[in-house]
C-alpha cells in the first residue's frame, strides 16, 4: 500500500512549512511528502523543502489549475475568504494510495502517518474536538431545520487541518457536483469567521462518504490538540493533555497567528529550529492590542474553553 503526507503551501508560510517537516522527520525519515502550491509563489520554499526534506511538488499542476478555474467558475471570486484553499482537493488524485493531508500551522509528536491504519475500518479519518463546539464555522441552523442533515450526521464535523483518505474516493466530477450543489444553498454554510473550504468540505463528506471514523472517538479518548487550548501541560519537547493523561498527537494553532507570546511559542520555536542548516526566522514586534481588545479575546477564550469542555 502507498501512502504519503500531502502539504499544501507557498512562500509566505516557509517558517511553518519548516517547522512541520521538522517535526515530521523527527519521528519518520521515510514517508514520502508532496506539496500542493498554494499559489504561484511558491518556488523558494520547494527548494528548500526539497532539499532539506525531500519533499516533491505535486505532479498534475494542470489539474490544480483547472480545478482553481472550476471553482472560480461555479462560486465566482466573492464566496470565499481564501479560496485557494481548496487546492489540498487535488490529494484524491495523487500519487498515494492512502494519504494525510496536514495544514502548515501544525507540528506533531508521533510517527503520523501510522494513523492511517485506521482506514482499514474507514474510508476516512480526522482527529478532532469540532464537534463539541456545535456546528458553527460549518453550517447553519438551516441543514438541521430542513433536515439536509440529522443530529447525529453533524457530530461528524472536522478541522479541514488534518484529514485522511483514500486515492479515488471522490471523483473529480463530485467536486464540481458538490461545488454547484453548495453554491445553490449558501444559507447552509457558516462563513462568519471567514472559513473557506472547512464549511463545503465537511458537506461533502457527510454527503458521499459514510464510513468516517473521528479518531478521539477510539477506546480511551484521544488527546486534545487545538493550540488555544490553554491546560496542555509541557513535557520536554512535547505536550501532555491531562483531562486523558495522554501525550499530544499533533498541536495545530487553527486562527491563532503563530509568532513570539502566542500559546506555545516555545514548542513551535523548538521545532522551527530543529534543522541547523536553516536560519531562525526573524518575526517583527507584534503590535500591542488595547485593554478592550484583550478583554474580548480572553471573553473568547473562556467561551472556547468552555465548549471544549462541555
Amino acid at each position: 500500500m502507498n501512502r504519503g503526507i500531502y502539504i499544501i503551501a507557498n512562500d509566505k508560510v516557509t517558517d511553518h512549512a519548516i517547522a512541520l517537516l521538522n517535526s515530521i522527520r523527527l519521528h519518520d525519515t521515510e514517508t514520502p511528502i508532496v506539496m500542493i502550491p498554494y499559489n504561484d509563489n511558491y518556488h523558494n520554499i520547494a527548494n528548500t523543502l526539497s532539499k532539506h526534506y525531500g519533499v516533491q511538488i505535486y505532479e498534475d499542476l494542470d489539474f490544480i489549475e483547472r480545478l482553481s478555474n472550476k471553482l472560480h467558475e461555479i462560486f465566482g471570486s466573492q464566496f470565499f475568504a481564501r479560496p485557494n484553499q481548496f487546492r489540498k482537493q487535488a490529494c484524491w488524485f495523487g500519487p498515494f494510495d492512502e494519504f494525510l493531508y496536514i495544514d502548515t500551522d501544525i507540528v506533531v509528536f508521533e510517527k503520523i502517518i501510522d494513523n492511517l491504519n485506521y482506514l482499514a475500518t474507514s474510508d476516512f479519518i480526522c482527529c478532532d474536538y469540532q464537534h463539541l463546539g456545535g456546528i458553527e464555522n460549518v453550517f447553519t441552523p438551516k441543514v438541521l431545520e430542513e433536515k439536509v442533515f440529522t443530529e447525529d450526521e453533524v457530530k461528524d464535523i472536522f478541522n479541514g487541518g488534518f484529514w485522511g483518505s483514500k486515492k479515488n474516493l471522490i471523483s473529480e466530477n463530485d467536486l464540481y457536483e458538490i461545488f454547484a450543489e453548495c453554491t445553490a444553498h449558501p444559507e447552509y454554510f457558516d462563513f462568519s469567521q471567514k472559513t473557506s473550504d472547512q464549511p463545503i468540505i465537511n458537506y461533502m463528506l457527510l454527503k458521499r462518504i459514510p464510513r468516517r471514523f473521528n479518531i478521539v472517538r477510539r477506546e480511551g479518548k484521544a488527546p486534545g490538540n487545538w493550540g488555544g487550548t490553554p491546560y496542555f501541560q509541557t513535557q520536554g519537547n512535547i505536550l501532555i493533555d491531562p483531562s486523558v493523561n495522554q501525550p499530544l498527537q499533533y498541536l495545530h494553532w487553527a486562527g491563532i497567528p503563530i509568532q513570539p507570546g502566542c500559546p506555545y511559542w516555545e514548542i513551535w520555536e523548538h521545532y522551527r529550529n530543529l534543522n541547523p542548516e536553516l536560519p531562525s526566522p526573524i518575526f517583527p514586534e507584534p503590535v500591542r492590542k488595547s485593554q478592550w481588545e484583550q478583554t474580548v479575546d480572553n471573553v473568547k477564550n473562556q467561551l472556547r474553553q468552555l465548549k471544549a469542555k462541555l
